[in-house]
């Protein structure tokens, strides 16, 4: 099989790694990125079974646009936004699957990509257009578990878990630097708080702009569970937390 990857920042040169860990024939297309098997063209893609499309949230329309040019219909083209109602309007002339890698780091660039990224994550797949067995298998051989369900349910859960997360750790460091001392004594409990605030700038725009609703939406019930801890029995609601919390990182 020969396998395309579009964009090879963090997640698109993980996926490279990766696939050519595994043996497979891997063609990289990055304007920035030189080496083996990498081109600056779509066309260099012509032949391939499988397309990943790695690039910007921003860009992602105008290269699954740019491959109706080149690809087959028996392409299977997928693309890995943390979005997918966006990229679910219009079907494709080639085997369009859009999904989700929940992975990542706070670092970005091929640099930072490595093999084993996916491993133990959940691949959310929203199979708007169509299924591709072939995807759900790539993605098992990456190390990940798919999962499958709707964009607009992914863009809901995607707000509660990754982007109001993220902007509540934005908003944390920005609170906290009205205060020289706090960050002066700020240790690890702080440091980890804040990490989400170092994610990839134009990727978080992305999100904010593109998915501000449902942010909002998990916002508020983040308001609304701030005024169940402090109303209700602390104690309690603290044991249940950590009780569900452990189950779900000890699986």
């Amino acid at each position: 099989m020969k396998i395309g990857v579009v964009g090879l920042g963090l997640i698109g040169g993980s996926i490279f790694k990766d696939l050519k860990a595994l043996g497979y024939n891997v063609i990289g297309v990055s304007k920035s990125q030189k080496g083996e098997n990498i081109f600056d063209s779509y066309s260099a893609l012509k032949d391939c079974n499988m397309v990943f499309v790695c690039s910007a949230m921003n860009k992602t329309l105008q290269v699954l646009d740019d491959l109706e040019a080149i690809l087959s219909s028996d392409t299977v083209v997928t693309d890995v936004c943390s979005l997918k109602k966006f990229v679910c309007t219009k079907n494709r002339p080639y085997r369009f699957v859009p999904s989700h890698p929940m992975a990542g780091t706070e670092h970005k660039g091929f640099e930072n990509s490595f093999e084993g990224l996916f491993k133990g994550a959940k691949w959310v797949v929203t199979p708007c257009f169509g299924e591709s067995q072939e995807l759900i298998d790539i993605i098992r051989q990456l190390g990940a578990t798919p999962v499958i369900t709707t964009p607009d349910k992914h863009d809901e859960a995607a707000a509660m878990i990754s982007h109001m997360p993220m902007v509540i750790a934005q908003a944390l460091f920005l609170a906290a630097s009205d205060n020289p001392l706090a960050l002066e004594i700020a240790s690890s409990g702080f440091r980890d708080m804040t990490r989400l605030a170092l994610s990839n700038e134009e990727m978080a725009c992305d999100m904010v702009n593109m998915n501000c609703a449902n942010i909002e939406h998990s916002i508020l019930k983040l308001y609304k569970a701030v005024g169940e801890l402090t109303n209700g029995n602390y104690p309690q609601i603290i044991h249940e937390i950590k009780t569900k919390r452990a189950r779900m990182y000890t699986k």
